[in-house]
């Protein structure tokens, strides 16, 4: 689409991932694994270029090394002359502070914004699952001639509440009010049952963007947020459009997953492994992008009737061995060793995993270089399970590495 070469985005990436923590200890949340082979990134990312959105800026912060990398070795060489997707940490150009909230950040990057031509911002997150095309907003943006256009998905109320900034419309889709998490969310103008809730995805006309964001720097009293400050201070004075998600899953439900909690990170995982998956991995009409070191193709021994290796309802990543040990429902990355007379089920199991014989493993979330020992038991007794480990108060258990490391080890 030509329109969006006029167009640049913004890609916060710089967040803490409190509540992914400890899958966040060593690295950056956008740089948690997902799907086995993928870091959460990349969907955001794949999104892009299958938009054709092709000059990216993604901005950095904490425990970034791996991400950096991640995105050098990966991205950068597939877009062309002209385009580009480029890595910022915090420069402080404009400011003595780390990014101060999701607006800061695009603020204290104003001046490779304003070295880019373009007469459209694209403001996009780093931790959303989803697929989408960006071009179809962008669309919908200049029809209506919008300063600000704010994407959408409508939602059941109760998963809304609390969790979602929910937008209030008219009839005509123009924005006349904005709550960040409500407890009692105010229902769409058009769908009664259901509620709009933002998806952290917003376009801005270029030559409004940097005045909102130097007069919202500029007020002692902000939090310097998208969601909390920007959105309900200009509600009133631009022309501010939602746009209804279209999802290019294709599938009956609309999909689109914040994982930014374990809870819900775990989730978006086990959507996977459905015999039809919620979210779809392989569909050559919308792929999903990555890089990744080169391993064999995953391996299943033994055929032996006690200790035989295999895996149902599961994703493997190459170099992965299952020998003599079952696995169900989970997500392996590369590089894992599953020993004989193990039992694993509903599990997400990192990069360079080894776990001895006679193990039984639910509910859990092994990280990347962990030995488990032989006959270990975890996500049986959470009592037992808390002294060792951290478990979400819905039992998941994450195990990482006893030592922390200042950035995460390939």
């Amino acid at each position: 689409m030509a329109i969006m070469r006029e167009a640049i985005a913004v890609l916060l990436a710089g967040g803490q991932g409190e509540r992914l923590w400890p899958l966040t200890r060593d690295r950056a949340k956008p740089a948690v694994p997902f799907g086995g082979l993928y870091r959460i990134i990349d969907v955001t990312l794949s999104n892009c270029l299958n938009s054709d959105l092709r000059r990216v800026f993604v901005l950095t912060q904490y425990k970034a090394l791996s991400l950096n990398r991640h995105v050098r070795d990966g991205w950068a060489g597939l877009v062309g002359l002209g385009e580009f997707i480029e890595v910022i940490p915090p420069q402080m150009r404009v400011s003595t502070n780390w990014y101060q909230g999701t607006a800061d950040a695009v603020y204290q990057n104003i001046y490779s914004i304003g070295s880019e031509r373009s007469n459209y911002v694209f403001i996009l997150s780093g931790d959303h699952i989803y697929k989408m095309d960006y071009g179809k907003m962008l669309q919908r943006h200049v029809e209506t001639g919008a300063d600000v256009t704010v994407a959408t998905i409508e939602t059941d109320p109760a998963l809304a509440a609390g969790c979602l900034g929910v937008i209030e419309t008219d009839r005509d889709g123009r924005l006349i009010g904005f709550e960040e998490k409500p407890a009692v969310p105010k229902r769409s103008a058009t769908n009664p049952e259901k509620v709009n809730g933002s998806m952290g995805v917003y376009i801005f006309n270029t030559q409004l963007l940097i005045p909102i964001l130097i007069a919202d720097a500029e007020d002692p009293s902000s939090a310097h947020d998208f969601g909390k400050d920007i959105l309900p201070r200009i509600i009133n004075k631009y022309r501010v459009y939602a746009y209804n998600f279209t999802d290019e899953n294709h599938k009956e439900a609309q999909y689109w997953r914040d994982v930014g909690t374990i809870e819900a990170y775990f989730e978006a995982n086990m959507d996977l492994v459905a015999v039809s998956p919620i979210f779809n991995l392989y569909d050559k009409s919308w792929p999903l992008r990555t890089w990744q070191q080169q391993y064999p193709p995953a391996k299943f021994v033994f055929a032996d009737k006690d200790r035989m290796g295999v895996a149902l309802d599961s994703i493997v990543g190459g170099g992965s061995i299952v020998s003599g040990g079952r696995v169900e429902r989970c997500v392996l990355g590369y590089d894992v060793r599953v020993n004989s007379y193990c039992e694993i089920e509903n599990s997400i199991i990192y990069n360079h995993v080894n776990v001895g014989r006679s193990c039984r493993i639910r509910n859990a979330i092994i990280d990347r270089h962990v030995n488990v020992p032989e006959h270990s038991e975890i996500g049986f007794d959470l009592e037992t399970d808390r002294k060792r480990y951290h478990v979400t108060e819905n039992g998941i258990v994450v195990v990482v590495r006893e030592e922390s490391m200042l950035e995460e080890p390939e």
